[in-house]
């Protein structure tokens, strides 16, 4: 028998946009529990951003979060000792999630520079619809596109 459901934590938006989507993207960057870190590499490229692009950072940010965000993916669906891989849609928090995830991830793999320098590129080139993050969210409806077939597996 299952056990219930733990309850969802609410987290607190962040103090200097008083934005929920840049605390949990702070929460995403963050390893080993240090958030101060989290913080001063989102902020720094935030600043970054804006001396390069003369706009918004927060705008940007929410830009290349958007440009990022899955519609759909395949998830693997075993049936009959085959295994599928079926396209299903993406629920809003995990779009925001992968979205998130491949930004970061993305910027990571940037070569150089310090990480702050590194994110505010990849923010600036995901609100662009270039980049890492963009190339792998295309790869995902690719995959979804090609497996279409399987989506009455659902």
């Amino acid at each position: 028998m299952r056990r219930r459901r733990p309850e969802k934590r609410t987290i607190l938006p962040d103090p200097v946009y008083n934005d929920l989507a840049v605390a949990k993207f702070v929460n995403y960057i963050m390893e080993k529990g240090k958030k101060g870190i989290a913080e001063k590499i989102f902020y720094s490229s935030m600043d970054t951003i804006k001396q390069r692009t003369k706009t918004d950072g927060l705008k940007i940010f929410q830009k290349a979060v958007e440009s990022a965000s899955p519609s759909v993916e395949v998830k693997s669906r075993r049936i009959g000792g085959a295994t599928y891989q079926v396209p299903i849609e993406v629920p809003r928090n995990r779009s925001f999630y992968l979205a998130s995830l491949w930004i970061i991830n993305a910027a990571k793999a940037r070569s150089g520079k310090p990480m702050s320098e590194r994110l505010a590129s990849e923010l600036i080139s995901a609100a662009n619809n270039e980049g890492g993050a963009i190339k792998k969210k295309e790869d995902t409806h690719r995959m979804a596109e090609a497996n279409k077939a399987f989506a009455h597996f659902r």
